[in-house]
């Protein structure tokens, strides 16, 4: 048993850490994509919006796009797939 909280342990660790990393960098790309938009674009969208309010704004709705909920997988994938693995080894 305490071998199974261990691994819990380090694998949510090890995860957190992943999850982490793919969130910081898939931002820093929405963030350059956003001001490269800017730039090419330089009339704002919407009236009285300078370039970090649109910045801003378009990261706002990145994190709440469906590709911010997908990172998740990061946890649900590796989880999933040891107690499947777990399952057959013990049981199957």
């Amino acid at each position: 048993m305490t071998g199974l909280l261990r691994l819990a342990l380090v694998l949510f660790v090890a995860l957190t850490a992943l999850y982490v990393s793919a969130w910081v960098y898939l931002r820093s790309v929405r963030r350059e994509r956003l001001e490269k938009h800017w730039d090419s674009h330089p009339h704002p969208l919407l009236p009285g919006t300078d370039r970090a309010e649109f910045i801003r704004r378009g990261l706002h709705l990145y994190d709440r796009s469906l590709r911010r909920r997908l990172l998740l997988g990061i946890y649900v994938i590796p989880v999933t797939a040891i107690a499947v693995l777990l399952y057959f080894v013990n049981f199957a």
